[in-house]
């Protein structure tokens, strides 16, 4: 009683849902995408897509998900996966943390439940990476759970529905829907969940692009009876992204190219990327700090400045490719050319802050004095190591800008 008195209080007019279900599951037999997951929709390829479909578009997902399902096709085979192909067959889909993710609890699937995931929406929410929305997708979709699945799509859908001003970005809302929702599902709920999704996605969309003239459910629809389908839903204003600015390098010696492994934790926690410095730094202070860990430069080439959009950060990046001494005669003749630092310290020439050399817990190999960076071919960058986006406007010119061989 509680529960439908606190879903009375949150949303309005909810019998509206009553007799949304048979006029919704006509359409969505009739009108449904073929999608690589639904063709043959096993718990092991529920779980994946829903998982990758996180944050990311379906088109975007689709090469993706038959990639990964073909190299890995079952909970066995992603426990037993090596990191570094885990991540190569997931780079560029972005938020990389999904994937450990899914690793981590095929381990779990395989330890407790003897490689089948698990077919109780309690015991799918045990495991990481998997919410309620994920738990229910897949207990109603791959094993016929009486579940509702609330996503972003089935929010704006239900708030147009209902022509309700609630904040689609409180939990209070999220739980008040799959209350709304529990005591209407259809036998199939399965259907019923995705048919939602569907309409989200391809009818009730964002803003002011909902196609309402196509809405098997436009006579249910208060917002737009009171022409509101633009208004709604409701959402808490997302923070302000912060502005990163960094200072990329491309490290070149003997035809390889300067990787460094992200920490494990927080932002890329885990992949390669190009080694960093905090700033936007001239050439001079470029090359003072390169100096400053053991690196010799003999050239450098001023790339063009890039921007990546993170959800609660931007990076402002500016790059170089240096092409590091490497011969005695080479180091010699690079440091005769290297101006001595100034002895004033002003805000331009002020020495800059360390290299992020993030795969080590310090920067240098204590021995020889030296970054902890790892060197591999162009070839290898391609084919093995997952290099996420982010650093993806810098992959060109990887490949050496004099010729040399990769």
């Amino acid at each position: 009683m509680k529960k439908t008195t606190s879903t009375k209080n949150i949303l309005r007019n909810i019998e509206t849902l009553d007799e949304i279900a048979v006029p919704l599951l006509r359409w969505f037999h009739s009108e449904k995408r073929s999608l690589p997951w639904r063709e043959s929709p096993t718990p092991y390829r529920v779980w994946v897509s829903e998982i990758m479909l996180q944050q990311t578009r379906v088109e975007a997902v689709k090469p993706y998900f038959e990639r990964f399902v073909a190299a890995l096709p079952d909970v066995r085979s992603l426990a037993q996966a090596d990191e570094d192909m885990l991540m190569k067959l997931w780079e560029g889909l972005g938020y990389y943390s999904r994937a450990r993710h899914l690793q981590d609890a095929a381990r779990i699937v395989c330890s407790d439940h003897g490689g089948e995931l698990p077919a109780r929406f309690d015991d799918l929410l045990a495991l990481p990476g998997i919410g309620r929305y994920t738990a229910g997708a897949i207990a109603s979709i791959a094993f016929g759970e009486h579940r509702p699945a609330v996503d972003g799509n089935v929010l704006r859908v239900i708030m147009r529905l209902l022509a309700s001003p609630a904040d689609i970005l409180k939990d209070s809302t999220k739980r008040a829907v799959e209350d709304a929702l529990l005591v209407r599902l259809p036998k199939n709920a399965g259907d019923f969940n995705q048919a939602l999704m569907e309409l989200g996605a391809l009818i009730c969309l964002p803003r002011g692009a909902a196609r309402c003239s196509a809405c098997p459910l436009q006579r249910f629809c208060l917002a737009k009876a009171a022409s509101l389908q633009g208004d709604l839903p409701k959402k808490t204003p997302p923070k302000r992204r912060r502005t990163e600015k960094l200072t990329i390098f491309l490290l070149a010696k003997g035809g390889r190219i300067a990787l460094e492994k992200r920490p494990a934790q927080g932002l890329l926690a885990g992949l390669w990327g190009f080694p960093s410095m905090q700033g936007h730094l001239e050439k001079q202070q470029a090359e003072q700090a390169l100096q400053a860990i053991g690196l010799v430069p003999a050239k450098f080439h001023a790339l063009p400045a890039a921007q990546h959009i993170f959800s609660h950060i931007t990076w402002q990046m500016v790059a170089w490719r240096v092409e590091l001494a490497e011969t005695p005669t080479e180091i010699e003749s690079a440091s005769s050319k290297s101006a001595p630092a100034s002895s004033e310290s002003t805000e331009t020439n002020a020495q800059p802050t360390p290299l992020l050399l993030r795969e080590a817990s310090a920067p240098y190999d204590m021995q020889t004095k030296t970054p902890a960076l790892h060197w591999a071919t162009t070839q290898e960058i391609i084919d093995t190591y997952s290099v996420p986006s982010a650093y993806r406007s810098y992959l060109p010119y990887i490949r050496s800008t004099a010729g040399e061989s990769s």
